[in-house]
């Protein structure tokens, strides 16, 4: 398993600055160049990067050659497949807006990223206002993807249980044939029964991260008639199976804007404290790409910092003589844009240490069973390698894989 076997998907409602933070998180037509190991890019789909650090900062005299990605300065670029999901109003699960292509979209992503417009200026409807409790977004987003799948399956739950009784085939099997086009395996839905009879028996508070339970597992308090349960199990049911088939990473845009944006990252840490939060301002990384591809400024992806011109001549400003003359090679930049780069700076670089499109990415790809960057090698005595062409490939795998 690498970093070319999980799909990231982006979502959000409209003017939450999700095709900002897309167009951010791959550069823009990034997807167009180079060498990726995907066979197909969609029009929804692009190529973000997973930044690491490479092993060749610990051997100066090797240069490692990227089959995918890149590396600068030592840090590894490592290419990954992003998704735009389609936008989301609340209605979905009933067709409203783009309802059906945003959900027949989600069942393609391992893991989401959900772009909020922490700053509230937005209501759930995209539509400009004041004082929005943005922590309402996430709330009624998963409330439409429990419902969809709800009503799919309740459409025929009759039918389920009846040919479930007659054939006594066990829940685990049953349940698989049910939500596999939601793109869940059997190992999955086992977790989720064993998740679901754990709560039926501990209370909800039960963690709903996968556990090792005992082999001989039989779910007690769930029963094997399926035509026993009522809507408000079948319900309790998709919500755990939501709950581990689709982990966030919420990512709080706009960040920078101001609104009562310190008051929804409290009241969204408070609300949702099992899923990872990324302070972030889309507009501020596409602004530092642009400004960078026009030469006004020196800046990788990630970094902390960025540096202009006037940076190069400012004794003050800490920096190596190699970046020093360099930046004496960029254009001037003029005062309203300079104006913006140290409202940048002051807002967001120095607050938050990075734009947090980068970490968003970072986060997603942990939460996808913890996955850690490895670099195969074909013998051990290559890793202490001169030369070149080192360290060609990068897998992201999940920790402990053997």
């Amino acid at each position: 398993m690498g970093g070319t076997d999980f799909i990231i998907g982006c979502v959000g409602k409209p003017s939450a600055g999700k095709s900002t933070f897309f167009n951010a998180a791959t550069e823009g037509s990034n997807a167009k160049v180079g060498n990726f190991p995907f066979t197909t890019i969609n029009p929804n789909e692009g190529i973000g990067f997973f930044l690491t650090d490479c092993p060749c900062t610990n051997n100066p005299e090797c240069q490692c050659s990227p089959r995918y990605g890149r590396c600068l300065n030592g840090r590894r670029f490592v290419p990954v497949k992003l998704l735009d999901v389609a936008g989301l109003i609340p209605g979905a699960h009933e067709g409203r807006g783009l309802g059906n292509k945003f959900l027949d979209d989600l069942r393609h992503a391992d893991v989401l990223m959900h772009v909020i417009d922490v700053s509230g200026t937005t209501n759930e409807k995209g539509e400009t206002t004041i004082g929005y409790d943005a922590s309402q977004d996430h709330a009624w987003l998963m409330e439409e993807m429990q419902l969809w799948i709800f009503n799919n399956l309740w459409s025929r739950w009759a039918s389920i249980a009846r040919r479930q009784k007659a054939t006594n085939s066990s829940l685990v099997l049953t349940f698989s044939q049910q939500f596999s086009g939601y793109g869940a395996q059997q190992p999955l839905i086992e977790t989720v029964l064993r998740t679901f009879d754990a709560r039926l028996r501990k209370g909800p508070a039960v963690s709903a991260e996968p556990t090792k339970y005992e082999e001989d597992w039989e779910p007690r308090n769930l029963g094997n008639d399926l035509t026993a349960w009522d809507k408000e199990r079948v319900m309790e049911l998709v919500k755990v199976f939501v709950e581990l088939r689709f982990p966030f990473v919420l990512v709080l845009n706009k960040c920078d804007v101001g609104g009562d944006a310190d008051r929804n990252v409290m009241k969204i840490s408070e609300k949702f404290t099992n899923q990872p939060l990324v302070m972030c301002s889309a507009l501020a990384e596409c602004f530092l790409q642009k400004m960078k591809q026009q030469k006004y400024v020196l800046y990788e992806a990630g970094d902390c910092t960025f540096y202009t011109r006037a940076d190069a001549d400012d004794k003050f400003c800490m920096m190596d003589e190699a970046t020093r003359e360099k930046a004496r090679k960029l254009k001037p930049v003029d005062d309203k844009n300079a104006s913006r780069l140290e409202k940048i700076k002051d807002m967001v670089i120095y607050r938050y240490g990075s734009s947090g499109v980068h970490e968003a990415i970072r986060a997603a790809v942990t939460r996808l069973g913890n996955r850690v960057p490895v670099y195969p090698v074909r013998h051990w005595n290559t890793t202490g390698s001169k030369g070149a062409n080192l360290y060609p490939e990068c897998l992201l795998v999940p920790r402990n894989t053997r």
